[in-house]
């Protein structure tokens, strides 16, 4: 037997191959980043640092390259890792919060940080989006002398924000640039021209702004779908502004395509969405509920509006689209679903108006009335700043439930419309319904001094002293009516003012009255008139003069037309060919046009009921109905004796007859 071949030994695992030199790594790393080869840096910037764990500038390099490939999260583990390093990641980790959105801590990170552009820049960034508009202003202007790129466009993104649009012509100025100098700046510019209400302007130049638009993405060669993507907010807020100057049509088409297209980004499609649905309002419920839908969060139940989306949303545009998708829910009469969103959006947005408002709404739906206006009240005394809407909101639900009491009490504390006439004339309605006459006495006497001493628009005291005159008259109190009409008279010399006094001093001075009336013009016609003879007598006299002409003639062309009314010939009725007048039969049918089954007379045919008893087989059937047949049918024979005729006999068995 032959020996068995010796195995050949395996070869030694060959030693790891020595890394490459950290000046090749560093070159490889310098060529990825130059590249923006992000994710290529991370990885050779852990190759440095598995040679050299501690180096500064391969730790910088890494976090930056993952903050520039958007993974934000594992920049912010990395910093945490390497926070004992003598590199500072200050700026760093407060950028990655703010990408994160935790705004608090961000804003943080930056205070130890030096105030240089960069610091400053991230600082009015968080502030911006904390919508903390004022001190993010004052930190642009400071940064007007430094060359940063787009500031310009930040600072008037910023006073429009912050309700500041009529500085925004003056900041340009300053800053030595034109709002057409790039598309950006152009539609900011617009949106500050939209707040000052110049929608003509401002639609001319979003127009200018999509066409640079076009022409700035066209040269860096863009594809269509990403400049349109681009260019989206353009053409959303240029639909807006046809909205505000009334091209209902145009706009709804324009919004329309928007969402069909699905070519824009989040925030733009979702404020296309909200103001298509407030165009419509409730025609169409359903159809606005779903579109809703679209921008919530997909793997929650309840409406909450997608975290990518929240974050880029303002403040006022999340409110506005949780506000209409209430209002929605309202129509549908889906109150279990308006009650929960109401209630969380008392927690998401606490100090504001809308909220409440929307909470109100809901209980006056659901006929509580009466604790809307208690919680309207508590609002209206925790922020007396912006009690003004809730207060008309209280009176209008207080007046709509029959509170009249309450409604005024709510007008009477808006101090700023007190002494408006139509204040005045709802609040004296009010009392008058609540019985409070004196109060709606009180309120006119108050408007008619606080005008007196006002300078300006004299016509608003007179109207408003003509109608307390009338009130007065209106509650019996004749004196105080005649003074109001006797001080109007002597003021503004009033018609009016003084044919109301005549017709009121008449009731309680009579002398006073005949000589205020001697100040009103004769009416033409009446110079004849004996006013004490027409008393005395029981009808008209013969008076001389023009009015007794006119009559005479009015009476004569009325007699006329009576004699030719009196003279018309009668035609006589046409009869149908034979039908004799004086014998016309029985009156024809009332029904005779209606269809057979709609008569009264009508008396559909009853269903065979033993066709509702077959069972079994079809020969069975047969069988059995013919069985049935014979015996509630049976055959008689030629003899009709009665069982009493026959002879007694025992009873034969007789076979059934078949039919």
């Amino acid at each position: 037997m032959a020996p068995k071949p010796k195995e050949k030994p395996k070869p030694s695992p060959a030693t790891s191959q020595p890394p490459p030199p950290i000046e090749d790594l560093f070159a490889s790393l310098n060529k990825h980043i130059q590249r923006s080869e992000f994710e290529q840096a991370v990885k050779v910037a852990d190759q440095v640092l598995s040679i050299a764990p501690g180096d500064e500038d391969a730790i910088r390099c890494k976090v930056v390259a993952l903050i520039k490939a958007d993974s934000i999260d594992e920049a912010l583990s990395a910093i945490r890792t390497y926070q004992k390093s003598p590199v500072d990641f200050s700026f760093f980790k407060a950028y990655c919060l703010y990408r994160q959105n935790k705004l608090d801590e961000a804003l943080d990170s930056l205070k130890n940080q030096e105030r240089n552009s960069a610091t400053m820049l991230l600082e009015s960034q968080i502030l911006y989006r904390l919508e903390k508009l004022d001190a993010c202003i004052d930190i642009y202007q400071k940064l007007q002398k430094s060359k940063i790129d787009s500031l310009e466009i930040n600072s008037v993104a910023s006073l429009v924000a912050a309700g500041r649009a009529s500085e925004v012509q003056g900041m340009m100025e300053a800053l030595r640039v034109k709002a057409t100098s790039s598309f950006e700046l152009a539609f900011n510019t617009a949106c500050s021209l939209i707040d000052r209400n110049k929608y003509s302007d401002a639609e001319q130049l979003l127009l200018s702004a999509r066409r640079i638009g076009q022409e700035t993405l066209m040269e860096d060669n863009l594809p269509d779908d990403e400049i349109e993507i681009e260019l989206a907010p353009i053409a959303v807020q240029l639909a807006y502004v046809k909205q505000l100057l009334g091209h209902r049509q145009e706009v709804t088409e324009a919004y329309t395509d928007v969402i069909k297209r699905d070519l824009a980004d989040e925030s733009s499609l979702a404020v296309a969405v909200n103001n298509l649905i407030a165009l419509k309002g409730p025609k169409d419920v359903s159809d606005g509920l779903r579109k809703f839908d679209r921008l919530k969060e997909k793997e929650l139940q309840n409406f909450q509006l997608a975290r990518g989306l929240d974050l880029k949303l303002s403040r006022k545009q999340r409110e506005a689209i949780y506000a209409n998708r209430i209002l929605l829910l309202l129509h549908a009469n889906r109150m279990d679903q308006a009650r929960e969103l109401v209630a969380t959006l008392s927690e998401m947005f606490p100090d504001s108006v809308m909220p409440v408002l929307l909470q109100a709404a809901v209980l006056v739906r659901e006929n509580k009335a009466g604790k809307a206006e208690e919680i309207l009240a508590r609002f209206s005394e925790k922020f007396p700043e912006k009690s003004k809407i809730v207060l008309l909101a209280r009176a209008q639900v207080a007046a709509a439930a029959n509170h009249p009491q309450v409604a005024a009490e709510s007008l009477a504390k808006i101090p700023d419309i007190q002494h408006m006439p139509a204040t005045v004339a709802t609040l004296v309605s009010l009392k008058e319904r609540a019985g409070d006459i004196d109060g709606a006495a009180a309120v006119l006497d108050g408007a008619i001094k606080w005008w007196s001493n006002s300078m300006t628009d004299d016509n608003k005291l007179s109207v408003i002293m003509q109608e307390t005159a009338s009130f007065m008259l209106r509650h019996g109190r004749e004196k105080d009516a005649a003074s109001l009409y006797e001080q109007l008279v002597k003021s503004h010399g009033s018609v009016e003012a003084l044919v109301g006094l005549v017709t009121t001093v008449a009731r309680v001075d009579v002398n006073k009255a005949e000589a205020y009336e001697q100040q009103l013009k004769p009416l033409p016609g009446l110079k004849g008139v004996n006013v004490d003879s027409l008393e005395k007598t029981s009808g008209a006299k013969h008076v001389e003069g023009a009015f007794h002409d006119r009559v005479v003639a009015e009476a004569y062309e009325e007699g006329k037309n009576k004699a030719k009314a009196k003279k018309k010939r009668k035609r006589k009725p046409k009869y149908p060919k034979g039908f004799d007048p004086a014998n016309p039969g029985p009156p024809p049918d009332p029904e005779r046009w209606l269809p057979r089954r709609e008569r009264s007379s009508y008396r559909p045919k009853r269903k065979d009921k033993r066709a509702a008893q077959i069972r079994g087989s079809q020969g069975a059937v047969a069988k059995e109905k013919n069985e049935a047949d014979s015996k509630s049918n049976p055959v008689k024979g030629p003899s009709q004796n009665s069982l009493a005729d026959q002879p007694k006999s025992k009873p034969s068995k007789k076979k059934k007859s078949r039919n």
